[in-house]
């Protein structure tokens, strides 16, 4: 139930903004079921007329009064109103599918808002292919269902009140036997549709499963080419696959047998009603024509009384996946946004020092990662944050842009809490080159001005020249217009590291961050993206993480962490006089090298 109210409230955000052309919709929809529901009395008049025809035709002494008029015009009304349900329902129809169109349309722009504005958390906790299916098969549910299920929902609805209006209108007494098998039906349904959306709601979770397993595998599939392993990747993709399609099985068994049972109850409820009219009509009081008619017409009451509710699961399937992606994509959207202060300070840039005070941090609760650390840094020095796997060096990166907030302490650019900046001026003075490179689909400019758009092609080739891509990227037969994508990538992975260095200058950062960019490069190419960074590191604050320790090797200072503490700090030299940890790992490292 609570599934139901957040998915109400999840469209009416969206539907309200269409709240004209929906209301047009309900007005044409109500008049449709006036037209639908008021016909059966006119069916009814009608048979009454045409007894009453054959009795004075039969009779010799009124034949002469006998007249097919009144039968015919009430035949031509009964028509017309049918005629005026058909066509107004296809008007509703077009005016929902515009409604449905661009509803859903929003709700897709609004997702891909919603996710510019949040935390780094959820990326780091969802999957690519779980957070893809709720662009892909969540939204795709919902656009199926309010473009098929919508206008039916509303008829229904609207036809059920109508009906039971004119039913009353009619005859109390039929009335109350025409919904006498109600409660049975609603208790079988709510069983059913309760099995059914627990099973719906798991196949759904399952697809995204399924989805982050998949993009999973694409992304690594070089990696099980190169170890052989496609077996094992189909043998998990089977597994996956098995839960999706034992959920949707389920699903399906217990929304396809919904619609047979309420069929089954419309029959039955049209037998209630015919026998219960039939001895009305042999012992109450009224003529045989009248009795015939209020027979005909509560059969077709009978039929009509199911009809909304055998719409609605024979829908059932379809509504609960959208009931569903809605829950999903609902969840996303009620994620909290990156907080930036009401009233954040200007940053342009570190004119004294930054200083990292006795910062605690944990990314789930009681899992602490950082103890206490503690790191001074005067402006424009190199930090290099060297330690083993775990240890907490990206953790550090990740608190000094904001993607994640300290527990406890603080980091100050010259003596500013940087929770206090407005959030976005402190990303543009920070500059980022990770580990793996990212480029983006356009071209070798695009990709270097991604950070500032507005870069001119001079100041373009200018970072390129100083991350030492120029000279590449004039070999190219388009050079700069060479087009960037992931279907067909040319550039090997040093190159790409080069233009995310080029990238990165262009954006002239006061704070630096290099997350290990020379870890997946061969010796000559380290040696470019040396030359880069260090161009780029040049009269920069700056910290480096890094697995390689002979780069840097001429850093003002090295902090080593181990187990989230500093355990040692110094330049190299002073390190390695200590004859500590930090010294054993560059003896171990200079063996091998």
């Amino acid at each position: 139930m609570s599934d139901l109210r957040n998915a109400g409230k999840y469209y009416w955000h969206y539907l309200k903004r269409y709240w004209l052309g929906f209301l047009l919709s309900v007005i044409l929809i109500a008049f449709s079921t006036w037209c639908i529901v008021i016909a059966p009395t006119y069916l009814g008049r009608a048979v009454e007329e045409l007894t009453q025809y054959l009795q004075q035709w039969t009779n010799q002494a009124t034949r002469t009064q006998a007249s097919l008029q009144p039968f015919n015009r009430t035949l031509i009304i009964y028509v017309l109103l049918y005629v005026g349900d058909a066509s107004t329902i296809f008007i509703a129809s077009l005016i929902l599918a515009r409604v449905t169109a661009f509803s859903t349309g929003t709700m897709r722009v609004g997702l891909f808002r919603k996710m510019q504005r949040m935390k780094v958390q959820y990326f780091d906790t969802h999957s690519d292919g779980d957070i893809l299916a709720r662009f892909t098969s969540d939204l795709d549910n919902i656009f199926n269902a309010m473009n098929q299920a919508l206008l039916e929902i509303l008829l229904a609805a609207a036809q059920f009140v109508g009906l039971l209006i004119v039913m009353f209108n009619q005859n109390t007494t039929m009335a109350w036997v025409t919904m006498a098998s109600t409660p049975v039906a609603l208790i079988i349904a709510a069983f059913v549709m309760h099995k059914a959306g627990v099973a719906v709601n798991q196949q759904q979770d399952d697809i995204g499963q399924l989805n982050g397993y998949i993009n999973e595998q694409i992304t690594g599939q070089k990696v099980l080419i190169t170890n052989g392993l496609q077996q094992d990747s189909l043998n998990g993709f089977h597994q996956y696959n098995g839960k999706v399609r034992q959920s949707a099985l389920t699903g399906q068994i217990w929304s396809g047998i919904l619609n047979p049972l309420m069929q089954g109850m419309s029959l039955l409820n049209t037998a209630i009603v015919i026998f219960f009219g039939s001895w009305l009509a042999l012992n109450g009081s009224m003529s045989t024509g009248a009795a015939l008619a209020l027979v005909v017409v509560f059969v077709n009451y009978a039929q009509q009384y199911y009809q909304p509710i055998m719409s609605l699961t024979s829908l059932y399937s379809m509504i609960q996946l959208a009931i569903t992606g809605a829950r999903r994509v609902d969840e996303v959207r009620n994620q909290p946004d990156e907080v930036s202060p009401a009233n954040g300070q200007a940053l342009d840039g570190i004119h004294d020092e930054l200083l990292i005070d006795n910062v605690r941090f944990s990314y789930l609760p009681d899992k602490e990662i950082l103890h206490g650390v503690s790191i001074h840094v005067h402006r424009g020095e190199m930090v290099a944050l060297v330690g083993p796997t775990g240890s907490g060096k990206t953790t550090v990166m990740n608190l000094l842009n904001r993607f994640y907030d300290v527990d406890s302490g603080a980091i100050t650019f010259d003596g500013v809490n940087i929770q206090d900046f407005d959030l976005q001026v402190l990303r543009q003075n920070v500059g980022i080159v990770l580990q793996e490179p990212q480029l983006f689909t356009g071209t070798i400019a695009d990709n270097i001005r991604y950070g500032d758009p507005t870069a001119s092609m001079d100041r373009v080739i200018d970072a390129a020249k100083q991350a030492n891509i120029h000279d590449f990227v004039m070999s190219l037969p388009d050079g700069y217009q060479t087009r960037v994508s992931d279907e067909q990538s040319i550039f090997s992975a040093g190159q790409k590291q080069l233009m995310s260095i080029a990238r990165t200058i262009l954006t002239n950062p006061k704070l630096l961050i290099l997350d290990e960019a020379t870890s997946n490069v061969d010796t000559v190419t380290e040696a470019n993206i040396q030359a880069a960074m260090d161009n780029v590191i040049q009269g920069r604050t700056s910290f480096v993480i890094a697995h390689r320790l002979k780069t840097i090797l001429n850093a003002d200072k090295i902090v080593v962490l181990k187990d989230g503490q500093i355990i040692e700090q110094g330049n190299h030299h002073d390190l390695l006089a200590a004859d500590g940890f930090y010294a054993e790992l560059y003896r171990n490292q200079m063996v091998f090298e």
